[in-house]
């Protein structure tokens, strides 16, 4: 396993960050939770990525269960804050400073730890003051609550907004992690510069969209029983958009370089995330702990510009890039 740097900051991250969103207390069952947890220690990953709305807090007490007896120190646990939780109350959502406040005790209450490495806010909230939300997240800061924040999804213009607060407050906002992989470029017209000249690197999700990019969904088939595209819970919305037959035709055609580099197709949609010099980890969920170990040969390898090059050939127009694609809720979730 790799480690890089976290924005401009001291703190080093594993390359690979495993993530608990739609797999834990939803999709896979705890004992399986629990294997691929273990899984993940014992390919190196150190880095930890989970939020309060997963499984409406299910997520947290599974993870801090999971990551019980290992070493503090040793680890780098990051959560989120903003989408609705509880009974979904009124102020059960969004970036109040009660919200906030509230949040991030529970958090720690279910993570089973006295501080988090990494508080990110999981939207921008546009019914909250920024300057109320990055208060508070300073006051949690010198609470010793979190050592660091970061942010989900925040457009170049409200990174910047953003990251103006935290200076003047003394505090570090040094991530943002959004949605990339070869069929979602919408961060490199707007949002990775910025964040380059601003010191924030990027934890990415879904760097194999949503498993599209796996090879295992062919153009006119019907879709795999078990996988994310066939789940009732919420996994065939989230990967539907990359189920077109031109998209699956093209990953198809992609097998050749992967194989070329010596990579499954998965592992090559990891390594090519994780070439983008702003791109401080990937985050890889998994349902089976195979997975976790597949996916972790992505780790450290470097893809020549050839490779890159011929990706971009296959792809194509196929890749979404609309900088605009970056937004939060019209409103406060409820």
């Amino acid at each position: 396993m790799e480690f890089r740097y976290l924005g401009n900051s001291g703190l080093k991250v594993s390359e690979l960050v495993y993530g608990n969103w739609l797999t834990h207390a939803s999709q896979v069952e705890n004992d399986v939770a629990m294997e691929c947890v273990r899984a993940a220690l014992d390919v190196g990953i150190t880095s930890f990525d989970t939020a309060d709305a997963y499984a409406n807090t299910g997520a947290e007490k599974v993870l801090g269960k999971a990551l019980k007896g290992q070493r503090r120190e040793s680890l780098e646990i990051f959560t989120k804050v903003y989408w609705p939780t509880g009974p979904q109350g009124p102020n059960d959502a969004g970036l109040s400073r009660k919200h906030i406040l509230e949040s991030i005790d529970g958090s720690l209450r279910r993570l089973k730890t006295e501080y988090v490495d990494l508080y990110q806010a999981h939207r921008y909230d546009v019914e909250t003051p920024l300057e109320e939300t990055m208060q508070a997240f300073a006051d949690v800061v010198r609470q010793g609550k979190a050592l660091y924040i970061g942010v989900s999804e925040w457009n170049a213009k409200q990174l910047r907004a953003g990251h103006a607060l935290a200076k003047q407050l003394g505090i570090q906002l040094i991530s943002n992690q959004p949605q990339y992989s070869m069929l979602w470029r919408v961060i490199e017209a707007e949002v990775v510069p910025a964040s380059e000249e601003l010191g924030i690197s990027q934890i990415v999700w879904s760097p194999i969209a949503q498993g599209a990019l796996s090879g295992k969904y062919l153009p006119g088939a019907p879709l795999p029983e078990g996988t994310r595209a066939t789940d009732k819970k919420g996994g065939e919305n989230t990967i539907k958009r990359f189920l077109a037959d031109d998209v699956l035709t093209a990953v198809q055609n992609l097998k050749p370089v992967a194989d070329e580099a010596g990579l499954d197709l998965a592992q090559l949609a990891v390594a090519w995330v994780l070439a983008n010099p702003n791109v401080s980890a990937a985050i890889i969920g998994a349902s089976r702990p195979e997975q976790v170990v597949s996916n972790a040969k992505a780790a450290g390898v470097s893809l020549s510009p050839e490779v890159l090059g011929r990706i971009d050939a296959v792809i194509g127009d196929l890749a979404e890039r609309d900088p605009a694609r970056t937004v939060s809720p019209e409103s406060r979730p409820a």
